[in-house]
């Protein structure tokens, strides 16, 4: 590659080559650096056009923002100069006084000299020199320790009851912390429950939402809001008749949707509600379909005037409202976990749909024309292309990280901790400009910005924060969530030292959320029956040689009874409890059980590389809640978790 292409992609942070999973060193094509330049806003299709990129890269004096860890001081430029450099915009005056000013949070303005203090208080001020304003965010330097506990991975979604319509419901998730906090566990881990958009098909992954910053109303339970406890006898009569009334093999989210939109329908206020943009998007989406970028040009936008014009105010107010229902109904499950070590940890994806109510909201700091994924590693051998759009590093910083903290804010109005997914994207993502998650490169962010907000708001909602740092991940993304005492993820099919033996406990985390497995990984039971390479051979969603595959998979269950010291003749149950017992006896601040492992089933709960070809996100819950609060196998790892 062009040593000049190299500088310049250095310069605005694209790689140009990276470690691949078995670390060894991957060379990215000069193609795709150029195209990925390109949706950065950088010309470098030409030698002539990186000559000119590269003439006008300069290093700011002041960025457009500043993120400073509490107690630490920063210089501001000499006041001797006329001036300081600005991205895309121009030059701007320092004041000829050499002083600035600093209006915090709470409305106080403090004059400054050549150093902004170290005593400011945490939180979002605003730095003023000269004509510019400039956002100021004072962070942690770290977040409490977290407490040492157990608890349960849910996916939501399949945990159905007798009164909920099919799939888990925002009741369920109430009765199951109940039950959970008797028992001893100390949190409950959600799937995202992010809002998706109102028409069909709707969007069955929790992790290509709508908007990460609403909620989806699919969890509503219709029959316990107050305007259907109000409601006369008539009008619950026909709600009730709405409810889907026979078992089905797979969740039908659209059924499921239809039903509970038309319930809601029946008991909907009719006093009027503003509605935020997310409802404004639902309202022109219901006319004009999911993707915004489909719609009328006028409507594209959501600044242009012709949106509120064509929007149905009605619309508006009821898509509003449900939202309200919605965090009626998520303050009632929080309530119910308060007394938790942890208490409810919600999951924050990656992105969203580039279609979308958060794409269409926030269109001004997303990059265009481009997608993020994951590289080939050894269980997603064609890499992973997720279909959704990243933060455009330049643009979000000069907005003052204010999208990323509102989204923050929002997640944990309701939660008592968060879990990141990949949230090694903090400090790196995998661009696609292209279908072929192959053929990407990694674009690096501010991470001490983005991690500092992280804890800045955690630190505020008293919630505690897990990284999902799996996969191609460098050190220093679990060596900072460690330092800032947020929990790394160690899952017990990848715990192993540099020779590739699998880790005794003693040698595991502690800074660590400990779990057997992950929604995207295989389930106890398909592990040890070797489902996931069955499965994955079928779909043809194998690179490498089956047999092999088969192979590899006895070798690592040997491993494993070795691990755990049981032999070939052990139950599969009494293999799965030791799985349990060794996790539980890790220095592990979390661990995680699933209730899929628990009882045994073999199917997990998303397959990479796959869309339609298995049933992603849909597969229920083999029994109802009050089953499996029931079940013996339960009530065995209850006792075996709770010992730790």
């Amino acid at each position: 590659m062009d040593d000049q292409l190299v500088e310049l992609a250095e310069a605005h942070g694209v790689a140009t080559w990276y470690e691949g999973s078995e670390r060894r060193r991957v060379d990215v094509s000069a193609d795709v650096v150029v195209s990925v330049l390109g949706k950065l806003g950088v010309d470098a299709a030409t030698p002539e056009a990186v000559r000119t990129a590269l003439a006008q890269v300069s290093r700011d004096e002041l960025p457009p923002t500043i993120v400073l860890r509490e107690g630490e001081t920063k210089g501001l430029p000499d006041a001797g100069k006329d001036s300081f450099t600005a991205s895309n915009e121009g030059k701007a005056s320092f004041p000829a006084s050499g002083r600035a000013t600093i209006r915090t949070e709470d409305g106080r303005t403090l004059d400054i000299g050549q150093e902004i203090p170290g005593d400011l208080p945490l939180g979002w001020h605003t730095l003023i020199a000269g004509d510019r304003e400039i956002t100021l965010v004072v962070v942690p330097k770290s977040l409490p320790e977290p407490p040492r506990t157990w608890g349960w991975m849910l996916q939501l979604y399949s945990m159905h009851s007798r009164d909920s319509w099919g799939s888990g419901d925002l009741a369920d998730l109430k009765d199951f912390v109940t039950w959970s906090k008797d028992t001893g566990a100390g949190v409950v881990l959600l799937n995202p429950m992010h809002a998706v958009a109102p028409v069909h098909p709707i969007q069955p992954s929790p992790y290509s939402p709508s908007s990460r910053r609403h909620t989806n109303p699919v969890y509503l339970r219709v029959t316990a809001t107050k305007e259907y406890l109000e409601a006369d006898d008539a009008t619950k009569a026909a709600v009730d008749a709405l409810k889907p009334d026979e078992e089905q093999e797979l969740i039908d989210y659209d059924r499921l949707w239809d039903a509970k939109i038309a319930a809601l329908e029946l008991i909907k206020p009719q006093e009027h509600r503003q509605g935020d943009d997310f409802a404004v998007y639902c309202a022109l989406a219901e006319q004009h379909g999911a993707d915004y970028r489909e719609w009328p040009a006028e409507l594209r936008h959501p600044d242009g005037p012709a949106v509120l014009e064509q929007a149905d105010p009605a619309r508006i107010s009821f898509h509003a409202w449900l939202q309200e229902l919605c965090d009626q109904q998520l303050v009632q499950a929080r309530q119910a976990a308060e007394g938790m070590a942890v208490g409810i940890v919600h999951d924050l994806p990656v992105g969203v749909d580039p279609g979308g109510a958060d794409a269409w909201a926030l269109q001004d700091v997303l990059a265009p024309g481009v997608t993020v994924g994951a590289p080939p590693d050894a269980f997603n051998q064609q890499g992973q292309n997720w279909s959704l759009p990243p933060w455009h590093p330049r643009k979000l910083a000069e907005a003052g990280y204010k999208p990323y903290r509102d989204l923050l804010q929002a997640v944990f109005r309701h939660s008592q901790g968060l879990r990141i997914d990949h949230i090694a994207g903090l400090w790196r993502l995998w661009w696609i400009p292209g279908g072929d998650a192959r053929k990407g490169t990694y674009v690096r962010y501010d991470a001490d910005a983005m991690t500092g907000i992280l804890a800045l708001e955690a630190h505020r909602a008293g919630a505690a924060v897990i990284g999902e740092d799996l996969g191609t991940v460098e050190p220093v993304v679990t060596e900072t969530l460690h330092a800032n005492n947020m929990l790394s993820s160690a899952v017990l099919w990848f715990e192993r030292d540099d020779t590739g033996a699998m880790l005794p406990q003693a040698s595991w985390p502690e800074r660590a959320a400990a779990s057997i497995s992950t929604h995207d990984l295989p389930t106890a039971a398909g592990f040890l029956r070797s489902e996931h390479v069955r499965v994955r051979a079928e779909l043809k969603v194998l690179a490498g040689d089956v047999e092999a595959e088969y192979a590899n998979a006895a070798k690592e269950r040997r491993e494993l009874r070795e691990l755990l010291g049981i032999d070939e003749s052990a139950a599969e149950e009494d293999v799965i409890v030791a799985m349990h017992a060794f996790l539980a006896g890790t220095p592990c601040r979390l661990v995680l059980a699933s209730p899929y492992d628990v009882i045994g089933e073999t199917r997990q709960p998303n397959l990479p590389g796959t869309v339609d070809e298995y049933p992603n996100w849909r597969i229920p819950f083999p029994t109802p809640l009050a089953s499996f609060m029931a079940d013996p196998r339960v009530s065995r790892a209850v006792s075996t978790m709770s010992g730790r």
